[in-house]
């Protein structure tokens, strides 16, 4: 017994042994626990300090850095959260020693203007569920290293400069609801790993360099709610797999280069509220199965080449609000369904081929307040319908074939502003513009026949009436014009005079008149209209001079006087303060010289005038055209004269001058010798009677006698000569 006893003592010994140091080795351990957890919060606290964007606290080495603005933590101190969104900082990303911080679960630092690249480092942040660094100035790449981040719900670097490949790795992101890398510069194609993101809701990389066909895979992404590729290099077709994705509201494939035609399947995505397929290459017809889209608020098909008829089919869609179609090449008549849209706020139909006339059904619209039917080929007249539509705002039919007269029931769109009917066939007169109370600010009736009715002016900011039949005189200027900048009354049968009154245009910046068969002179009023920056008055009859106040209007940038019968002189001070580029004064009765106005200006006429003197230097590069019919002007300019340089200019001076010296100088010299010939003949008489023969005369001065000989033989005259010798001729005197 004796022996079990010590066994069993043994063995308590050896129990509480192994129990003691057990215990030891976990109160080592824990301080060891404890002591590595406290150096790590250190290093947290160190690299929130040191990066600066606390700088109110970098002094303060006491503060619980848990305790600083957007920083949350967990229960033992560790960081689990840094919001830090529009800060605007500026700063180096690479400031923020990311890997300091290994429990962090949230990571916000959108819109701090933050540069530099994004490291690889940020990868060993194992346990992030939320990346945010969207709307910086971040370069570089996307490193591999993202593929790490497996708990990651939502990635979200757009609005940056990232450029490069978007990794494969990004694949392994399984837990993904939400990524956008949107607006940065990113290439190359999607990598089929993205369909493994079979969670992923919104998927959003627009605004890239992204290239290749849309794989077929993204059709795995069934829970995906916004697709968004738009404004890439998207190229190949349509994949029919997306109408997989039945849970989608939102599919934007504008702005790439897709081609092909809208695939049927389109029709199964019944949830789909916007769906934006402008700017690409598709063609073929739009498909019946369109009329699917029973909830689609937003339809653009815009800018491609879609053709065939626009379906009746389309007019079940009546939640529709937005239906954009333009520029494509539709034809075929406007089916009558689209009287069906009655929540359509605003439909684009512009430059297509559609024919016939403008349904009457579409005055069943009454919520629609933009109406673009431009550049098709309707026919026939304005529907009275269109009177109904108590919401619409603009108006444009321009460049169809409409006929008839503007229908007076269009006064019952009392929230009108902007009608824009140019290039049509209407005639008639205008019939709705004499209530003040009606809110147009923008008419454009120009290119028709229209002969009527009174221009409207008060409360109009633009108003173009231009090749038309208006005759008469000068609309009538009254009411509240300041807001006027655009007025074009050209090409009509206008008579009289411009009125001074017109200088209450104070807000005006164009003003075309030309051909008609306006009169009288050019108000000196014109220069209170300060912000003129164009003046066009051409083919008129306008009479008197340029007003030198127009040389006052500060932003003058064009003014087309030509074909008149303005006479004078250029203001001398024009174009000394404008920024004046075109100036054509052609075909009038203009005089004195041109003007040197090369500092700004970039075309000129001054041709058929009556300009003399010099052309001026800054004009030698223009075509002689522009200075022709002018018979006086001279220059370095080709086909007019040279004019006279100053070397010429003194030879005429001493041509001048030279007669009226020296005719004084011939009477003195004349005087002279007269004088001469008469001292010459005293001395002749004065040697006869002295000397008496010639012997005398000859022994008495050789000189005389010689002399005397000459005049004897009248300078050895042949008549006196009796012979000739050996020495010579002999004389006879």
């Amino acid at each position: 017994m004796a022996p079990s006893i010590s066994i069993s003592i043994l063995i308590v010994a050896l129990w509480v042994l192994y129990i003691l140091m057990r215990s030891t080795t976990m109160v080592i351990a824990a301080g060891s626990v404890a002591a590595s957890n406290s150096s790590a919060l250190e290093l947290e606290a160190k690299a929130l300090l040191e990066s600066g964007w606390w700088a109110d606290y970098s002094n303060d080495t006491s503060l619980n850095h848990c305790k600083l603005n957007g920083i949350i933590c967990n229960a033992g101190g560790s960081v689990i959260q840094i919001d830090r969104g529009r800060y605007y900082q500026g700063d180096e990303i690479s400031n923020l020693n990311i890997s300091s911080f290994p429990n962090l679960v949230r990571l916000d630092l959108s819109r701090n203007w933050l540069t530099g690249s994004i490291s690889v480092e940020i990868g060993t942040l194992s346990k992030l569920t939320y990346l945010d660094l969207s709307f910086n100035n971040l370069t570089g790449r996307l490193p591999p290293s993202f593929g790490n981040l497996t708990r990651l719900v939502k990635f979200d670097i757009s609005s940056n400069f990232i450029v490069g490949l978007i990794p494969k790795e990004l694949g392994n992101l399984t837990n993904l609801t939400y990524f956008s890398v949107h607006d940065n510069q990113l290439i190359g194609e999607l990598p089929l790993s993205l369909a493994n993101l079979a969670r992923l809701q919104v998927f959003d990389i627009s605004y890239n360099l992204v290239s290749g066909s849309i794989p077929n895979g993204l059709g795995n992404l069934k829970n995906l709610i916004e697709l968004r590729l738009s404004h890439n290099k998207f190229t190949g077709a349509i994949p029919s797999a997306l109408g997989l994705l039945t849970n989608l509201s939102i599919l934007d494939l504008s702005f790439n280069k897709i081609n092909g035609s809208v695939v049927p399947e389109i029709g199964l995505l019944k949830n789909l509220l916007q769906l934006d397929l402008q700017k690409n290459n598709l063609t073929g017809p739009i498909p019946l199965s369109i009329g699917h889209l029973t909830n689609l608020d937003s339809l653009s098909l815009s800018m491609n080449q879609i053709n065939g008829h626009i379906p009746l089919e389309i007019g079940n869609m009546k939640n529709l609000s937005y239906l954009n179609i333009n520029n494509n090449k539709l034809i075929g008549p406007l089916p009558s369904s689209l009287g069906h849209l009655t929540n359509l706020i605003s439909l684009f139909l512009d430059s297509n081929q559609v024919n016939g006339s403008i349904p009457p059904e579409i005055g069943n619209m009454t919520n629609l307040e933009d109406l673009h039917i431009n550049n098709n080929n309707i026919v026939g007249p304005i529907p009275l319908t269109m009177g109904h539509l108590i919401s619409l705002q603009t108006l444009s039919l321009s460049g169809n074939q409409i006929s008839g007269s503007i229908p007076v029931h269009i006064f019952n769109c009392s929230l009108l502003d902007y009608i824009v009917f140019s290039h049509n066939y209407l005639t008639g007169s205008i019939p709705f513009m004499n209530s003040s109370l009606f809110p147009l600010r923008w008419i454009d009736l120009s290119y028709n026949s229209i002969s009527g009715g009174e221009i409207p002016l008060s409360g109009i900011d633009f108003l173009d009436v231009s090749y038309n039949n208006f005759n008469g005189s000068f609309p009538n200027l009254i009411g509240d014009m300041a807001l006027l900048y655009y007025f074009n009354l050209s090409n009509n049968k206008i008579v009289g005079q411009v009125p001074s009154i017109i200088g209450q245009l104070t807000g005006l910046h164009t003003l075309s008149l030309s051909w008609n068969q306006i009169s009288g002179s050019i108000p000196k009023e014109i220069a209170h209209c300060k912000g003129l920056s164009e003046l066009v008055l051409s083919h008129n009859y306008l009479t008197g001079s340029i007003p030198s106040q127009i040389s006052d209007l500060p932003f003058l940038n064009a003014m087309d006087l030509s074909y008149n019968t303005i006479s004078g002189q250029i203001p001398f001070k024009l174009g000394d303060s404008q920024p004046l580029e075109l100036l054509d004064l052609s075909c009038n009765n203009l005089t004195g010289n041109i003007p040197d106005l090369s500092a700004s200006i970039k075309e000129v006429n001054f041709s058929h005038n009556s300009f003399h003197g010099r052309i001026p230097v800054g004009y030698f590069n223009y075509a002689p055209s522009a200075f022709i019919g002018n018979k006086d002007l001279c220059g370095d300019v080709k086909g007019f004269p040279p004019c006279p340089s100053n070397n010429r200019s003194i030879v005429h001076q001493i041509k001048f001058f030279v007669p009226l010296i020296a005719f004084p100088i011939f009477l003195l010299l004349g005087y002279f010798f007269r004088s001469q010939c008469r001292v010459r003949k005293m001395s002749s008489e004065l040697r006869e009677s002295k000397n008496g023969d010639l012997f005398s005369i000859w022994n008495y001065d050789g000189k005389i006698a010689y002399e005397d000989i000459i005049e004897a033989t009248e300078d050895f005259d042949i008549r006196y000569c009796i012979g000739t010798g050996g020495y010579g001729s002999v004389y006879k005197a």
